[in-house]
């Protein structure tokens, strides 16, 4: 006689998944949005605390912490001194007079909510950026849905959510980092670039550009969308008066962008101090677009090496101009158009860059609409957790390497 079971079995199972996927499906938008995030972030916590019990000596903690202190070293250590010691008002220097690290290289949106919030008594300021960063997240995962939607079908831009969510340098959202803050205020900012609402989008453009070095590309995003709505003037697409809100808020944009270094010059006397910190890290002078030079011929020789940049700006170019990403809207698409130019002038290339991909989220819409096929987008939600070990384990765990120190993540 033939065994039944395995029959009865996976019909049962079958039968249970498509009954929980229909009770999802029969869900308010904005809690699938938080239902697929909250996920996210469990797939997260469960590799982060997996790793710290892979972490041996390191220059913060003793080996196999527990996941609350694993997530308070690297950048978390410097935003930690900001937050129980402010910004010095005095640029510490070697004694041959060499600028050192320092506080003023991170941006004080995160930090000084942590500070504030740590005045409540009874909760410790490490608890405090964990939770802000958790929340900004959440928040940041329901924006990015209603941004989506401007350009996407539910499906389409729940999946969009979903590629933003788990891709493999996520875990940054639940760290105490600014990541997650800025990723929050940046979808906010684009929201309302789309719905042209660009007055009530300067404040949100202010506070973006104190969360993360991202105020020059969104001026920039804004200086070239400005030029495409005045073409668009003579054909009636556009009026006068919107075009003049842009300009009031492209002018925003550029005051915004120069805010940080003026307050670091203001508060250390130094009027190069926010980008003489920032090169101390990269231990050289800061010349547009050499660094993509200098990478390259350290990854594939002097011949090839000289022709990886030029390769790779070809390929963003195609890329940018596909279908796929002209259907993401002119907005989004100029946003990473622009941030990709800013990075490719100013950036270092090494390990952090990873982390630096993140606020071109608008790209996994585009990366969503490859193909309908739940075959590709599952099998794509698959490799991104897998490479979320990688990066974790790679880049965050903490390992000498031979000449000294670590990669950053």
């Amino acid at each position: 006689m033939t065994d039944v079971r395995p029959t009865v079995l996976h019909t049962a199972l079958s039968a249970g998944v498509r009954h929980a996927a229909a009770r999802f499906a029969a869900f308010p938008s904005w809690i699938q949005v938080l239902v697929v995030y909250a996920a996210s972030r469990v797939v997260s916590f469960c590799i982060i605390a997996a790793a710290a019990l892979q972490q041996e000596v390191n220059p913060w903690l003793a080996p196999r912490p527990d996941y609350w202190h694993f997530v308070q070293i690297w950048d978390s250590e410097w935003y930690g001194r900001i937050v129980q010691n402010g910004y010095p008002s005095t640029l510490p220097r070697s004694a041959t007079g060499s600028l050192q690290q320092n506080a003023w290289a991170f941006y004080p949106v995160f930090p000084l909510l942590v500070r504030l919030l740590s005045g409540i008594p009874g909760i410790p300021w490490e608890a405090w950026a964990q939770v802000v960063a958790l929340v900004a997240g959440f928040a940041a995962a329901v924006v990015i849905y209603r941004l989506f939607r401007h350009r996407a079908d539910h499906s389409d831009a729940l999946w969009g959510v979903v590629f933003v969510a788990f891709f493999p340098i996520s875990p940054i959202l639940q760290i105490p980092y600014a990541e997650s803050l800025a990723l929050l205020f940046l979808a906010w900012a684009l929201l309302w670039v789309v719905e042209r609402r660009y007055l009530a989008a300067i404040p949100v453009v202010a506070v973006l550009a104190l969360t993360r070095p991202v105020g020059v590309p969104f001026a920039l995003m804004l200086g070239v969308l400005f030029l495409v709505k005045a073409a668009q003037l003579r054909t009636g697409r556009t009026t006068a008066a919107e075009l003049a809100r842009l300009a009031g808020l492209a002018a925003a944009g550029v005051a915004s962008a120069a805010a940080w270094p003026l307050i670091a010059w203001w508060q250390t006397g130094v009027p190069d101090a926010y980008t003489a910190t920032e090169t101390v890290w990269r231990g050289g002078p800061l010349v547009p677009f050499l660094p993509w030079f200098d990478t390259g011929q350290f990854l594939f020789g002097p011949f090839f090496g000289m022709l990886a940049p030029f390769a790779l700006v070809a390929v963003a170019a195609l890329y940018f101009t596909s279908t796929h990403v002209r259907r993401i809207g002119v907005e989004m698409a100029l946003w990473c158009g622009a941030y990709v130019a800013y990075l490719l002038a100013v950036l270092h290339p090494q390990t952090s860059t990873f982390r630096m991909m993140l606020p071109l989220f608008p790209l996994a819409l585009a990366g969503v609409r490859l193909s309908r096929s739940r075959s590709y987008r599952w099998t794509a939600l698959v490799m991104f957790v897998l490479l979320q070990i990688v990066w974790v384990v790679w880049l965050w765990v903490w390992a000498r390497l031979p000449e000294g120190g670590d990669w950053p993540p």
